[in-house]
Order: C-alpha cells, then structure tokens, then sequence
C-alpha cells in the first residue's frame, strides 16, 4: 500500500496545476484529498498491526502460563 501512495504522490505533484481546467482542478483536488485520506489510513493499519502484534504475544504467553 505504501509503494502505492508514494507512487501516486509522485504522479500528483508532477502535474503542472496552472494548465489544468476547472473540473480538472476540481478532481485533481479530490485526488490530493483521497489521497491524505488512504495515508492516514496507512498509518493506522500500522499501528493497529503493532497492537495487534502486542496482543498476540500477551496471548500465547497467557497460554504458555495457563498450562504449567
């Protein structure tokens, strides 16, 4: 996913904004906004891993302690 956005930021900010119609303008502002949008979701499926990582660890380690 990351690969993705950087490759798509890259896109964006290589379009010359002055040379682009209203509603061209108006999708490439969309664009940029959906964009931010599927970072920041990015950064949250990082971190729910990391919990989820954290979780799984508490787990297995209530399990090993539950069977002794």
């Amino acid at each position: 996913m990351a690969d993705t956005i950087a490759e798509t930021v890259d896109l964006l900010y290589t379009i010359d904004q002055e040379t682009l119609t209203p509603d061209q303008l108006i999708a490439y502002g969309a664009a940029l906004a959906s964009l931010a949008q599927a970072e920041r979701l990015a950064q949250i499926d990082e971190r729910l891993r990391g919990i989820h990582q954290v979780l799984n660890a508490w787990a297995m380690k209530a399990t090993m302690e539950g069977g002794r």
